[in-house]
């Protein structure tokens, strides 16, 4: 499915499906500085790549929280974006009306964690034609989310991507249970891993969200060797003035090694699977 998703690159490299970005789209200077520095990154490694950003944010946890600079003129921006670099981008979408309007711009709309169960947003998504990327509920099991897949199928639409990131544990915490990628899998999607996302630390008495951006490197390579098809990272030049999730993003200049280290671990799970089916030739 990832080989299909228009203007991908190295597709056919055997490395993991990388979608990264900021989290929102703060100005167009910022947006590009981010992207060509992926983009190197990516051409370098010879991963395949989905430049991710934000055009709004619609489930801030304060009304004064910064949540956009205008949706035409951040959709803008992504296009823009995607065309200079010949690569695709994603954006999430909140209500079923900006399903065609985000679609005129993005080649693949992201359904929200908090959102996977909306029925008409996930059909008004399919019935564009575009990729889907829904991100699995906090509040979900692994198994629950054949239902929203069976959702896009059923309104025409096979290209979907299934995203975990965490499952609530108390009131202000995360955890991944990695065995939700095999689980997500057998529905016949790619599966990719938040890393960000789940070191959120939510519902924070100050109203602005938390997380653990220490342990990025933890979550990925364990990711990485459970199988995921992808990852999805956030990543900024200067996280602690993001103006939304900045609290557990990547720093910018820690992406390229990491991205080495992960491709490396990818290399020897690929290799693992290459002696299994030997084994089963031979035998």
């Amino acid at each position: 499915m990832i080989q299909s998703i228009e203007k991908i690159r190295h597709a056919g490299s055997g490395n993991f499906l990388l979608m990264a970005g900021p989290c929102a789209i703060e100005d167009e200077a910022m947006a590009f500085q981010i992207a060509e520095r992926i983009y190197g990154i990516a051409e370098r490694l010879e991963l395949p790549w989905i430049f991710k950003g934000s055009y709004r944010k619609a489930n801030r946890s304060r009304l004064d929280s910064f949540s956009g600079i205008g949706d035409n003129q951040a959709l803008k921006i992504l296009r823009k974006i995607g065309e200079a670099f010949a690569i695709p981008v994603v954006t999430d979408i909140h209500a079923a009306a900006e399903a065609a309007m985000a679609a005129a711009y993005v080649d693949v709309l992201q359904i929200p964690a908090f959102l996977c169960r909306q029925t008409d947003l996930l059909v008004a998504a399919a019935v564009t034609g575009k990729v889907v990327n829904i991100k699995k509920g906090q509040f979900l099991s692994p198994q629950a989310m054949k239902f929203a897949v069976d959702k896009v199928r059923l309104s025409g639409n096979n290209r979907i991507i299934l995203t975990e990131r965490g499952a609530m544990f108390g009131y202000q915490d995360l955890v991944v249970d990695y065995r939700g990628i095999p689980e997500m899998q057998a529905f016949g999607c790619p599966v990719v891993l938040d890393i960000t996302h789940s070191l959120q630390q939510p519902n924070q008495a100050s109203g602005v969200t938390g997380g653990k951006p220490q342990l990025i490197e933890t979550i990925a390579r364990a990711g990485i060797a459970a199988g995921a098809d992808g990852i999805f990272i956030e990543t900024h030049p200067d996280p602690a003035a993001a103006l939304s999730d900045g609290a557990n993003m990547l720093h910018l200049d820690r992406l390229e090694n990491l991205l080495q280290r992960l491709t490396q671990i990818r290399k020897t799970i690929l290799s693992f699977s290459e002696r299994s089916e030997d084994q089963n030739i031979r035998g």
